[in-house]
């Protein structure tokens, strides 16, 4: 039994000897560099992808980037800590040449620059011992070819019946194409292809990619062309023929309502044709919208007034009906006034120590509407007030201006009005002296 104690216990030494050997070593080769920093390695990571930066400038300068005899890739010989060097990953390195300063065209030698995606790699944590391209990469820069080729727009889809597509619309027709001529010399035109989907009721426009073919109708390999412009607008205006109402708005006042007039436009509606995206909720077209019927007058009238409009379709639509002018034929069907005296006069505001006397002390008032809200109306629905705010310091007799209502039904008032009152201070009368009672006579029987 002691025996097995003896030797599970030397298992136990042998193994923690071990782990503690390991560890040193391990520490040991952490540690081992100068001064005790931590010891370092070298790693070799090849056919590093070259990022070529800026290349748009080089258009510009009607330059361009030949990849034939250009470096492509780099081998890095790259030192720092085991534990950082061997987590690197290639992904994770930007070998980047500027091509920002190049200015003229051939073969040239330009520097670059090592950087990590990983803030954990940067900071100096990793340096780079040794590039295979030595101090910069070769560079092949050759002047741009250019042509300028036609733009077509391939349609796909199809409008709604009752609607018409018109012709597709480029925002370039033409377009110039660049680069090396061995690679633009083969491009017979560009195309864009707009598809606008099935039973389209609107105008569609879209910006579209362009695609470079050849005089066969194939399609090219466009990496190693560049265009002026990116992209194409393309629109296909869709148009609709639609019968529009024609109206006039209105402006009521009381006794004036559209209710009470008979009302008609010749003609009634015009048919017109535009653009389906314009014209899409568009179902009346407004001649007037201010018509004032107080204009008509307030007296009953069998005749019809007419007024004559131009008739101006929505911008950019077309009149298919060929009248170009509309008349507007309008009279009150249910009119009459009368002229109703009232005595119901108020005066306001009649400022302290003055006292008003009204001279007017009945108002006749002209008042419109329908027969059967007139013939309703007596003179105590008439309301007539006078302000005296303006003359609170005036003496004598004034013809002043009067605001008249009247109740019941939906009536209008024609005219202005006006009264007399005669304004005076208030003068403050004597107290009145008391009298002395007469002495009564003396009784002769008291006597």
């Amino acid at each position: 039994m002691e025996s097995n104690n003896n030797s599970s216990r030397k298992i136990i030494y042998f193994l923690l000897s071990v782990l503690v050997a390991c560890g040193i070593w391990l520490y040991a080769d952490l540690t081992s560099g100068p001064n005790g920093a931590p010891r370092t390695c070298i790693r070799e990571i090849t056919d590093i992808p070259i990022e070529y930066t800026r290349e748009a400038t080089l258009t510009d300068r009607g330059l361009m980037l030949v990849e034939d005899g250009s470096d492509l890739t780099v081998d890095l010989e790259l030192e720092g800590t085991r534990s950082l060097v061997t987590k690197l990953d290639r992904e994770q390195i930007r070998f980047v040449v500027d091509l920002s300063n190049v200015t003229s065209a051939g073969v040239q030698n330009i520097g670059y620059s090592v950087s990590y995606t990983d803030n954990e790699f940067r900071n100096g944590a990793i340096s780079t011992k040794n590039v295979s391209i030595g101090g910069g990469a070769t560079v092949n820069i050759s002047e741009l070819y250019r042509r300028t080729i036609d733009v077509s727009c391939e349609l796909v889809g199809n409008v709604a019946e009752t609607y018409t597509a018109g012709q597709v619309q480029l925002s370039h027709t033409e377009i110039e194409v660049r680069g090396l001529q061995e690679d633009i010399d083969p491009i017979s035109y560009a195309k864009v292809t707009l598809d606008i989907g099935d039973s389209v009721e609107e105008t569609v426009s879209r910006e579209l990619e362009l695609q470079f073919y050849d005089q066969n109708g194939n399609l090219l390999d466009d990496s190693r062309i560049h265009s002026t412009v990116e992209t194409i607008q393309a629109t296909l205006p869709v148009f609709v023929t639609k019968e529009l109402r024609l109206v006039v708005n209105f402006i009521e006042a009381p006794g004036a309502r559209v209710r009470n007039t008979d009302a008609h436009i010749e003609p009634e509606t015009i048919t017109v044709s535009g653009d389906a995206t314009q014209l899409k909720n568009v179902e009346t077209l407004t001649l007037d919208n201010h018509f004032n019927l107080l204009d008509l007058g307030t007296a009953a009238s069998s005749n019809y007034t007419t007024t004559y409009y131009p008739i101006i379709p929505p911008e950019g639509c077309q009149n298919l009906s060929g009248v170009t002018r509309a008349a507007l034929k309008i009279r009150f069907e249910d009119m009459t006034s009368a002229s109703v005296p009232t005595e119901n006069i108020t005066l306001v505001n009649l400022s302290e120590g003055r006292t008003a006397t009204l001279l007017t002390t009945s108002l006749p008032v002209q008042i419109y509407g329908t027969e059967a809200d007139v013939s309703a109306v007596a003179g105590e629905d008439i309301a007539v007030t006078v302000d005296l705010s303006d003359y609170s310091s005036a003496s004598g007799t004034y013809t002043i201006p009067a605001e008249v209502r009247v109740s019941g039904g939906d009536l209008g008032i024609t005219g202005e009005y006006q009264v007399q009152v005669t304004i005076r201070e208030k003068v403050e009368e004597p107290p009145e002296e008391p009298t002395e009672n007469p002495q009564e006579p003396e009784d002769p029987a008291e006597e």
